[in-house]
Parts: structure tokens; C-alpha cells; sequence
């Protein structure tokens, strides 16, 4: 894939990822986006490890900015932006793009919150594992959103004509 095209997609998948955050629930005390963890999926898929780690901290930046977010935004994303990627360009089958992004998104994205939230964010009351649970019910929802929609994009052919 071209890089112009390349920078196309991240950028529209930014721009899916921040709005869709608008789409969020609260869960023991974070906010689960399942939407950027479609995107992280997609990512992983289409433009690899990189693009997905810089396209999920401008999506954490966008996210806090706009007010649609919390600090929580970058630990989550990055971590199962990245896991996804690099176990997607190990072995290219959708399924270890979905288990990277829900391993690394829930376990070290949820184990990396804790620090976020007692140092960064002043919350005296968080514990090293409480994250982990809301960061598996975000992800979890959004890996089976990408499942289907990467599923269907692979059987019309629309995946594979895009990534040529």
C-alpha cells in the first residue's frame, strides 16, 4: 500500500475512533470506547504495528481534548494497538490481530493504568488490577465488532482491492 494511502486511512480511522468515543459507557470507573478497539484491530490488519501505536495516542490526544475521554485513553489503545500489530505481522490471521489487541488492551494496558491513575490523574483510591475488567469489557466489544466487519470486508474482496 502506498504511503499516501496509508496516511488516508489512519487518518480516517482517527476520525472514526474520536467520534465513535462519543458511543462510550462508563465501567468501574473508565469509560470503554469499544469503538477504538475496532479501529486498533483494523489498524493492525491493514497498516500494521506503527501506524496503530501513533494513530491510537493521536486518538488518546484528540479523545482528552475534546473532553470525550480521560488519561485512561492512552494506556488501553496503545498497548492493544501495538500487540495487535506485531502479532498480526508475526502470524496474518485476523484472529491474533483480535487476541493481541484483547491481551494487550485488558492485561498491560489495564496493569498500566494503574500507575496513570494514582501518579498522573491523583486517584489515591485505584488499585493494580481494578482496571483490567473494564479494559476487557471495552476491547472485548470492540474485537467482536471488528470481527464482523473485517470478516465481511474480507468476503466482498473490499479488504484485499483497498490494500493493494
Amino acid at each position: 500500500m502506498k504511503k499516501t494511502k496509508k496516511l488516508v486511512l489512519a487518518s480516517l480511522l482517527i476520525a472514526v475512533a474520536v467520534v465513535g468515543s462519543t458511543l462510550s459507557f462508563p465501567v468501574l470507573g473508565s469509560k470503554c470506547s469499544p469503538v477504538q478497539h475496532l479501529v486498533n484491530v483494523i489498524a493492525a490488519v491493514t497498516l500494521g504495528p506503527w501506524y496503530g501505536v501513533v494513530m491510537a495516542f493521536i486518538t488518546s490526544v484528540l479523545r482528552v481534548a475534546f473532553g470525550l475521554g480521560s488519561l485512561m485513553a492512552f494506556p488501553g489503545s496503545m498497548c492493544g494497538a501495538l500487540l495487535a500489530g506485531v502479532l498480526y505481522w508475526l502470524l496474518p490471521k485476523l484472529w491474533t490481530a483480535c487476541a493481541g489487541e484483547l491481551f494487550g488492551t485488558a492485561i498491560i494496558g489495564g496493569l498500566l493504568a494503574y500507575p496513570v491513575a494514582l501518579l498522573l490523574m491523583g486517584n489515591e483510591s485505584a488499585a493494580l488490577f481494578v482496571y483490567i475488567v473494564p479494559f476487557l469489557i471495552s476491547s472485548a466489544g470492540g474485537v467482536v465488532l471488528a470481527m464482523i466487519l473485517m470478516t465481511a470486508l474480507l468476503k466482498t474482496g473490499v479488504l484485499t482491492k483497498w490494500m493493494q
